[in-house]
C-alpha cells in the first residue's frame, strides 16, 4: 500500500512502448494506492491519456539503425539532457524505462553515474530503476547483460525464456515474466465476435493479403513499394483483396505518395486486431506487429530493409537463427523471412504464393502458431507489472 504521494518517471520511445506504458499506468491505477501516484517523463499520446504528464512524445523521433541514430544525435542528445534534468530536478521514486533500448540503457547508465558521483548522496534519492521489456542481448551484445544488471534494479520480461537466460548469467540478477500484453489485448475472439481462424485452407475464394509496411517514416520508404510490386506479381497469379494497415495518418500520407495510380488497395488507420482477424496472408516488416501477426494466426511474410552499415554490423553481431520473434520462440522459420537484398519483390511473391496455395505449409504455421502463442503466459501481463513496480516503491 502506498502512503504518501510517489511520483514514477516513465520512458518511452516508439508506438508500442507507448501502448504498453498506457496499460502500465492504468494497471498501477487500479491498483491500491495508484491514485497516489503522479507519472512524468516521455510518452505518446496513449500514455497522456492514461496519466502521464508528458515532457515531448519521443516517440515522434523513433528511429531504427546505427546510421540513423548518428544523423540524429544532437537531437536525441538534447532530448536525453532533458530527461536526465527532470529526473535529477523531480527526483522520481522510481524510474521506468519500456522497451527502446538504445535510449533507455544508456539513460540508466546516466542517473546511475549521477548517483555515484554523489548526484543523490545528501537528499538520500536512490529511485529504483525498472526495465519494462528486455532488450534483445541474447540476440546480440550478451556482454552488456552485467552492466544491465548494475545499472537496473528489476527486469520485468514478456517473453517466458528470458528469466532463465539472466539466471544463467547473472543469478542475483531480479527479472520477472509477467506476461505478454498480447494475451490481455487481443482475446482469442476477433472483434466481430468470431473466433481466429485456424482453418489451413483459405478462408475466402479471393483471400485478403495485408501489407504491413513498419511505423516509421524510413520503414514506409523502404518496405511499401518491394511490398507493391510483389503484389502485382501474385495478384496476376491469383485474385486477392489488398489491404495495407497504417499506424498513423502521418504514415498514411506518407504512404500515399508510393501506391501507384489505379492500384485496388483499401487503406485502413489504426484498428489492426480487426484487420487480422479477417486476413488470409501478411507481408510485414520485422517487429513487435509479427507477434500480432502470430496471435492471429496470420501466416506472414517478413522483410526488413535498413543502410547498409545497419546491415553490415548487425550481420557481425547477431548470435540467433532468426529475426521475427515468432521464429525465434518456435526454434524454426515458421514465417518466411528476407532481408536486404533478398528482400525483393520475387522473393516476397513467391513465399506468398506458396502461402496461399500450400495447404500443407499453411497448417505446419498454424500448428507452430499455436506453440508459440501458448507460451506467451496467462492474461493479466499489465497488472503484473504494475503490482511488480508498486512494490519496489513500498
Amino acid at each position: 500500500m502506498i502512503d504518501e504521494r510517489k511520483t514514477v518517471l516513465m520512458i518511452a520511445g516508439e508506438a508500442s512502448g507507448d501502448t504498453l506504458g498506457a496499460e502500465l499506468i492504468e494497471a498501477i491505477r487500479q491498483q491500491p494506492g495508484g491514485d497516489e501516484i503522479d507519472f512524468i517523463g516521455a510518452g505518446g499520446p496513449r500514455m497522456e491519456s492514461a496519466a502521464l504528464q508528458p515532457e515531448f512524445d519521443l516517440s515522434e523521433h523513433a528511429v531504427v539503425g546505427i546510421w540513423e541514430v548518428l544523423k540524429n544525435y544532437f537531437k536525441f542528445r538534447r532530448l536525453f539532457r532533458h530527461l536526465l534534468e527532470l529526473a535529477t530536478r523531480r527526483k522520481p521514486d522510481a524510474i521506468v524505462l519500456i522497451d527502446y533500448p538504445g535510449f533507455n540503457l544508456r539513460f540508466a547508465k546516466a542517473i546511475r553515474r549521477y548517483l555515484s558521483q554523489g548526484g543523490g548522496a545528501f537528499r538520500e534519492w536512490r529511485p529504483k530503476i525498472i526495465c519494462y521489456v528486455s532488450p534483445q542481448i541474447w540476440a546480440w551484445k550478451e556482454g552488456r547483460v552485467h552492466q544491465i544488471a548494475r545499472d537496473i534494479d528489476l527486469m520485468l520480461s514478456i517473453f517466458p525464456f528470458e528469466k532463465d537466460w539472466y539466471a544463467e548469467r547473472v543469478p542475483e540478477f531480479p527479472v520477472e515474466f509477467v506476461g505478454h500484453p498480447l494475451v490481455d489485448r487481443f482475446p482469442l475472439a476477433n472483434p466481430d465476435g468470431a473466433t481466429v481462424p485456424l482453418d489451413p485452407d483459405l478462408f475466402t475464394e479471393q483471400p485478403t493479403v495485408l501489407l504491413l509496411p513498419g511505423s516509421r517514416r524510413r520503414e514506409i520508404d523502404k518496405h511499401l513499394p518491394v511490398m507493391l510490386e510483389a503484389a502485382v506479381i501474385f495478384s496476376a497469379k491469383i485474385k486477392t483483396q489488398l489491404r495495407m494497415v497504417l499506424p498513423s495518418d502521418e504514415m498514411l500520407t506518407l504512404a500515399k505518395q508510393h501506391i501507384p495510380a489505379g492500384t485496388e488497395l483499401d487503406l485502413q488507420v489504426g484498428d489492426l486486431a480487426k484487420a487480422l482477424g479477417r486476413a488470409s496472408l501478411a507481408i510485414a516488416s520485422s517487429g513487435t506487429v509479427t507477434m500480432e501477426c502470430a496471435w492471429f494466426r496470420v501466416p506472414t511474410v517478413v522483410l526488413y530493409k535498413t543502410s547498409p552499415l545497419t546491415h553490415a554490423l548487425g550481420r557481425a553481431l547477431l548470435k540467433v537463427p532468426y529475426l521475427a520473434m515468432p521464429n525465434l520462440l518456435a526454434g524454426e522459420e515458421l514465417f518466411p523471412e528476407f532481408l536486404q537484398s533478398e528482400a525483393n519483390a520475387d522473393n516476397l511473391a513467391e513465399a506468398s504464393l506458396l502461402l496461399l496455395r500450400d495447404k500443407g505449409e499453411r497448417t505446419r504455421i498454424l500448428d507452430g502458431l499455436e506453440l508459440v502463442t501458448s507460451r506467451l503466459g496467462q492474461s493479466g501481463a499489465a497488472a503484473r507489472a504494475a503490482q511488480a513496480v508498486l512494490g519496489t516503491l513500498d
